[in-house]
């Protein structure tokens, strides 16, 4: 199993000289949670990125580390905001892929219940996946990416009905 990191509200984290909220250049927040884990896991940051600023060339660069890697698995920690569409994008790529996106609605730094949640929800649910596919866990749900969809006046993931 590899876990990818692109960034996203997961990640940021407070910038004192401008007051704003950033995505770093570093995998602090998954290595922090990976530290109370028994198991290794390979990590990998590729986009440090708030998902809003992603680009089709992102979502290309995800795919081509999958396509490289030895792991049939991966964990894509991904902002919030454009996680459907690069899940979308990787569903029409992948079938022979076990493939989970993963994020948070509040940055590590702030809330670190959530993202640590989500990030073990969705290496769990990888463990026991026996079935290639595209799959999103937000909110203590994992489905597969269609089923599951953001409700921005709610802040929260929703079965699509």
């Amino acid at each position: 199993m590899l876990i990818l990191n692109s960034g996203g509200t997961f990640n940021k984290r407070y910038n004192k000289v401008n007051g704003a909220l950033e995505v770093p250049y570093d995998n602090y927040a998954i290595e922090k949670i990976l530290e109370s884990f028994d198991f290794k896991y390979g990590l990998a940051g590729v986009v440090y990125k708030d998902s809003l600023d992603m680009d089709m060339n992102d979502r290309k660069t995800l795919a081509n580390i999958i396509m490289e890697s030895s792991d049939d698995t991966f964990i894509i920690v991904h902002g919030t905001d454009t996680i459907e569409l690069s899940a979308e994008f990787l569903d029409e790529v992948f079938d022979d892929k076990k493939i989970i996106f993963t994020g948070a609605m509040k940055p590590f730094e702030i809330d670190t219940i959530e993202a640590t949640l989500n990030l073990g929800m969705a290496i769990g649910f990888a463990k026991a996946l026996e079935k290639s596919g595209v799959y999103i866990c937000m909110n203590g749900l994992v489905t597969p990416w269609n089923q599951l969809t953001k409700n921005n006046n709610l802040g929260k993931f929703e079965l699509v009905e």
